[in-house]
């Protein structure tokens, strides 16, 4: 069966691997072009592109779908399936509809539920105790197509996005496998999804990493594991940036203290905690600008009067 593989990012790399080692016959490889990267800013090639040339397969980097001669090349792969696996680029219909037997997607949420570009982290934001996997048919309007299977996964209290991410893509990747021979008999039937029961995630910016530190710890708490990688959780003292890496949320009375307000803590697995606006934000882990991300221990040797300072 002649597939043509879309993706981008190194968590999409699973399944590309997987779809090989299953027998498929990876006629191209589409991913994004190389991008700068690094303190030099040079160019490099995406995490899919590395596997492919590992594997030996041909790929495929262009810059638009909008181009009709790049349409017109990639249909001469003659493609039976094409999957895709957060490729990076809206797909034009003409695209969609050119395999023979139709196009996939995996996408790392319980679809009707998180749409859009940032399932993961709005999920582990939002306190959800579950997430999953789905794969569904594309069609034209992002994540709308029809589903044909999904399986479930615990979200844990310390579980972060960059952990969570690729865990859910290697249970796609093995689910795509095990959904695909049926599909194709026609076993397995697309179902629509259920559009009363949808909602979406929406792409964070760098501003969504600030702490407010009147919002609950336990709020916080959840942030610091959502913006793990993008866009870090973070917070200013003495006018520069300190980024919250790890931290823990616990419930202590703070009546008569200030939120952002630094202080120690005696019975609890860490010694510093911040008061926050319903609780203590314990922190495990911080990185000042410019500086290494480092122990809460480690990094109060070096800042004598970080006690009783107010985070901003």
């Amino acid at each position: 069966m002649r597939v043509i593989f879309m993706g981008t990012p190194d968590f999409s790399v699973p399944v590309l691997t997987t779809l090989v080692e299953g027998g498929y016959d990876v006629v191209a490889v589409y991913t994004k072009t190389d991008k700068p990267s690094g303190r030099g800013r040079h160019n490099t090639a995406s995490p899919i592109k590395h596997q492919a040339q590992k594997l030996g397969l041909h790929i495929e980097e262009p810059i638009t779908f909008k181009d009709a001669a790049v349409v017109e090349h990639m249909a001469t792969f003659e493609p039976d399936i094409t999957v895709v696996a957060s490729y990076g680029h809206i797909l034009p219909k003409s695209v969609i509809d050119m395999p023979k037997i139709g196009c996939l997607n995996i996408h790392p949420s319980l679809l009707p539920k998180y749409r859009g570009p940032s399932p993961v982290a709005s999920a582990v934001l939002n306190g959800d105790s579950k997430t999953g996997v789905t794969v569904m048919t594309v069609l034209p309007k992002v994540d709308s197509g029809h589903i044909l299977a999904q399986t479930e996964t615990k979200i844990g209290l310390s579980d972060t996005t960059a952990a969570l991410t690729p865990k859910l893509f290697e249970i796609g990747a093995r689910l795509l496998i095990n959904t695909i021979p049926g599909w194709v008999k026609g076993d397995i039937v697309a179902q629509p999804q259920d559009e009363s029961m949808v909602t979406y995630s929406r792409t964070f910016a760098k501003d969504d990493g600030r702490i407010d530190w009147s919002a609950p710890a336990q709020h916080i708490a959840r942030m610091v594991c959502a913006f793990d990688p993008w866009p870090g959780c973070y917070t200013t003292l003495g006018g520069k940036i300190l980024k919250i890496i790890e931290a823990t949320a616990i419930s202590v009375e703070t009546t008569d203290l200030k939120a952002g307000q630094i202080i120690e803590l005696n019975d609890c697995d860490g010694n510093v905690g911040v008061v926050t606006g319903n609780g203590v934000l314990v922190l495990n882990k911080v990185q000042m600008a410019g500086k290494r991300p480092m122990p809460i221990t480690d990094f109060t040797r070096g800042q004598h009067e970080f006690i009783g300072s107010i985070l901003q």
